[in-house]
């Protein structure tokens, strides 16, 4: 067990409350909060899940999904267990809902020694959520920029707004999940609230770290067009160049909603291309729908066929090879 960063006395006793995300669990001695990492254990809150990985493997950068960020390259992936929402639609509920029976004890330097290996520039803390690895991330995180490793964020976005400042310092790159645009679908089915998120998202792109987003559709749930317009043009008021990943959903965990339906998705990702340059469609193969295009002049800049990338378009400064203007891309 590793000692926890935030949390804080709740009373005389030996009750405490966590201060890493925005629940502030509440935990009596020997219990642990609502993610199932964090107990106390006489008086001191621990994280219960440093170091520990469920998941590990090669990934393409695309996969995150980030496009503007070394695309075409692979990267380190990682997961541990255990997540601070509720979805019912959890996607990889074997590893967030509880802590699985197959655990593989890493510490820092070993990942990083992994990754070197591997000859990867980065590592991605991904699969679960990773803001309820917080002490692990923050130490692996530090120590690879030493490195010359950078970091890779998938996060739901929900934390307090002081460790996500401490934790921004040290990644370069983060895909921040916005559930939906509907403060009803995210405070009664995500167990949050949606400002917790677009809070974090400030926060990252103030830090400096390269942003792209991500919105899973469900059918009646969060597929509205106007809330989509609304999401879209809150983004744009940060940047229009941020990119929006607008993701198929597939039934699984407690939901047997259908799948989303492939009308649904492009009929969004038409709405929100009003106001973003960048806007993709994933879980789904739809020509065109995750190539990258000059906002300006319609050239093709990235052509990507499932994991295959070909960049053609933009030429070694980051310009479109047709018009010349200066393309949203980390290389």
């Amino acid at each position: 067990m590793k000692p926890a960063v935030y949390f804080d006395e709740y009373d005389e006793g030996s009750t405490l409350q966590c201060l890493l995300c925005p629940r502030h669990c509440v935990i009596k001695q020997g219990e642990v909060g609502f993610c199932k990492t964090r107990r106390n254990v006489d008086g001191m809150l621990y994280s219960l899940n440093y170091g520990q990985l469920t998941s590990i493997a090669i990934d393409p950068i695309e996969k995150k999904p980030l496009f503007h960020f070394f695309p075409g390259e692979t990267i380190l992936s990682v997961g541990s267990w255990g997540c601070n929402l509720s979805c019912e639609f959890c996607q990889n509920w074997e590893i967030s809902k509880d802590r699985p029976k197959v655990i593989k004890h890493v510490m820092p330097q070993q990942l990083i020694q992994i990754a070197t290996e591997r000859k990867s520039k980065g590592i991605a803390f991904t699969y679960n959520e990773p803001v309820v690895s917080f002490e692990f991330i923050l130490d692996t995180s530090r120590a690879a920029s030493k490195e010359g490793i950078y970091s890779v964020l998938v996060t739901n976005g929900v934390i307090e707004r002081e460790p996500m400042e401490l934790l921004s310092q040290s990644m370069r790159a983060m895909n921040i999940d916005i559930k939906g645009w509907n403060d009803d679908f995210y405070r009664k089915e995500i167990g949050t609230e949606k400002a917790n998120v677009l809070r974090s998202i400030e926060i990252a792109l103030k830090s400096g770290v390269h942003i792209e987003l991500t919105t899973l559709i469900i059918p009646g749930k969060n597929d509205n067009l106007e809330e989509m317009e609304e999401e879209a043009l809150w983004i744009k008021s940060l940047s229009p160049d941020i990119p929006l990943h607008i993701n198929r959903y597939f039934p699984n965990y407690h939901y047997t909603v259908p799948a989303t339906q492939i009308e649904s998705l492009i009929e969004l990702a038409s709405k929100a291309k009003k106001h973003l340059n960048y806007v993709y469609v994933g879980n789904v193969v739809l020509e065109g729908y995750s190539d990258t295009f000059c906002p300006d002049c319609g050239n093709l800049l990235i052509e990507r066929r499932g994991y295959n990338v070909i960049v053609s378009g933009v030429d070694e400064k980051g310009r479109c090879t047709s018009c010349q203007k200066e393309i949203s891309l980390v290389f």
